[in-house]
């Protein structure tokens, strides 16, 4: 069977895209990790996979499988990318596009100038529902993290973060330069902290003004990479709360920049960027 994908990429967060309403493939964990790999198959981030609606009054059902084939439940960059791929593949023509996900219902906008504002929803930022190990709600939290790589306390460190999820776990901490700061290692400590259940994304978020950041994410599943939509969402909700930053906000990331605006509490975070259509291909199964 000849699979028919395309690859695209938002501010170089770098997707595999699969039609799965005008041809039959059912994605497998084991199916994204062969077309994920950079080596054997055609190397990405994210397997994007549209699908039919379940629901009435959506347009289509987005599944997303990290490089590592685990499914995750939202990807903003991902987010704009499929708008652009279901309208170039004329699977609609509709400007305003609502997209069923795994955390929920995302409303997608494409814009004159062919940015896409995506509606990423309210961010959840109780402990329980990101999930997140914690007492009581807060805006930050100290987590203590093993940097010897054994069981020795002595080496153990305490950062201080604050928990969101924007339909996946975000871990934020502010860092003085994301150009020096330590994501390498850091980062897999926080991904893998028995505080995340479901294991976690981790920001690095570089205050410039109240009005943009400098931001480095280690995303579960996959690594650093060159942009993360929702962990841009996350840092700029961590940032408000902590009264850091005025919405909107500019976030600039290694692969590029986006703007994210959050009225607040009890509202939906709004990002807008670029997707970028890489080209189009077909691969053996």
């Amino acid at each position: 069977m000849l699979l028919r994908f395309t690859k695209m990429h938002g501010l170089g967060n770098d997707f595999v895209v699969i039609d799965a309403v005008s041809q039959s493939v059912k994605i497998t964990p084991e199916l994204a990790r062969k077309l994920g790999d950079r080596r054997f198959g055609v190397g990405c981030d994210q397997i994007l996979v549209v699908e039919p609606p379940e629901q009435a009054d959506v347009d289509f059902r987005y599944r997303i499988f990290n490089q590592d084939g685990s499914e995750v439940e939202q990807c903003g960059n991902g987010a704009r990318c499929f708008a652009k791929f279901v309208r170039d593949r004329r699977l609609t023509g509709k400007n305003t596009i609502r997209v069923e996900t795994a955390s929920g219902i995302i409303s997608l906008e494409v814009q004159k100038d062919h940015q896409v504002k995506v509606d990423m929803g309210i961010p959840e930022l109780e402990p329980a529902q990101i999930p997140f190990a914690a007492e009581s709600k807060d805006i930050c939290y100290p987590i203590e993290v093993n940097t010897s790589g054994d069981n020795a306390t002595s080496d153990n460190q305490i950062v201080m973060i604050s928990a969101v999820s924007m339909g996946n776990p975000h871990a934020v901490l502010q860092v003085e330069n994301t150009e020096t700061a330590a994501v390498e290692w850091l980062g897999p400590l926080l991904e893998q902290h028995d505080r995340f259940p479901q294991r976690v994304n981790a920001g690095f978020m570089q205050i410039i003004s109240r009005n943009e950041i400098n931001l480095r994410v280690y995303e579960r599943g996959v690594g650093e990479t060159l942009a993360c939509g929702t962990g841009a969402c996350a840092a700029v909700v961590a940032g408000q709360l902590q009264d850091l930053l005025d919405s909107p906000v500019t976030v600039n990331l290694p692969g590029g920049s986006l703007v994210i605006e959050w009225p607040g509490e009890g509202q939906s975070v709004i990002m807008t960027g670029p997707s970028t259509t890489v080209f189009h291909g077909r691969i053996k199964l």
